[in-house]
């Protein structure tokens, strides 16, 4: 839909998928193909080494000044993904403490465990305690890492800058049954297209211990390069962990302000096409946009 709407519009597409950022994963991300890229500008594909960890700040470094030179040269950015707090970075211009991951710290915070984990937050970060279940290892270790790299607490860095231009927020769903069904289909379509080639070839030039090749996909598919499992089961799985990725997506985003469509409506577009044109129209939105001559830092 990004590619009709960048047909209609003078428009240019930036990527918010945490993983199309990175070379050479390409058919385990359903990243555009050279063809879909040359139909309309593409930014923020293929600009990481896979051994380098592109954050979510980092992210936002990137994305804020792309945003501003399409704009200032009279086109439309169109946001597209993907990744949650990538696309929050952005619309919400997240303050976001500038601190890298530290495996080496994060393994020793895992060996304590969560419950010591979470004491020690309670201690050093309340207010983030009182936002942070318990039982989330992922964010308790993130404020702890934060805290201990920065000496300052996750809660007392963040924040929000939103961006001054109007945003139009749209989203794709469909029924449950369905999106089970299109999980299927693409599953079905990456094997086809030589998903389990890229994988071997990525654990041939990277290691199979590369963090990128744990995700989603790529993780199922180097288990069965590793004689873990059969083929078929390496597809099941992939479907199988892709439809509770994707659930645990749709409770996400469901919380917040987007206008949703449905994605298997046959008048998809034009229903896209009607929301983006009242938006285009709004006068309100049009004097915001003028407003804006300099974008923030």
């Amino acid at each position: 839909m990004s590619l009709a709407i960048a047909h209609r519009l003078q428009a240019a597409i930036l990527s918010a998928d945490s993983r199309q950022v990175y070379q050479d994963f390409d058919i385990g991300t359903a990243k555009p193909t050279l063809a879909e890229r040359a139909q309309a500008p593409h930014y923020l594909i293929d600009i990481c080494h896979p051994t380098e960890t592109l954050t979510v700040a980092a992210y936002q470094q990137n994305a804020q000044p792309l945003i501003a030179q399409i704009q200032n040269c009279g086109m439309v950015p169109l946001l597209v993904g993907g990744t949650g707090l990538y696309i929050e970075s952005v619309v919400k211009g997240l303050q976001i403490p500038p601190v890298a991951p530290q495996p080496q710290l994060r393994s020793q915070l895992q060996h304590l465990g969560q419950p010591h984990c979470f004491d020690l937050l309670q201690q050093l970060d309340p207010l983030a305690a009182t936002r942070i279940h318990p039982n989330d290892a992922v964010r308790t270790l993130r404020a702890l890492e934060v805290f201990y790299v920065s000496g300052r607490p996750l809660s007392a860095q963040q924040g929000q800058n939103p961006p001054t231009y109007p945003i139009l927020y749209l989203g794709l769903d469909c029924d449950a049954d369905r999106l089970g069904d299109r999980i299927t289909a693409r599953t079905d379509a990456m094997f086809q297209q030589g998903f389990v080639a890229e994988v071997e070839s990525l654990c041939q030039r990277y290691g199979t211990d590369l963090p990128l090749l744990k995700t989603l996909g790529y993780a199922e598919v180097r288990g069965y390069l590793a004689g873990d499992y059969g083929l078929a089961i390496a597809q099941s799985l992939t479907v199988q962990h892709t439809r509770q990725f994707a659930k645990r997506q749709r409770t996400w985003f469901r919380k917040r302000d987007i206008q949703w469509l449905d994605a298997d409506t046959p008048d998809l577009l034009d229903q896209a096409w009607n929301k983006i044109q009242g938006f285009l129209d709004d006068p309100m939105a049009l004097r915001q946009s003028a407003c804006q001559a300099i974008p923030n830092d």
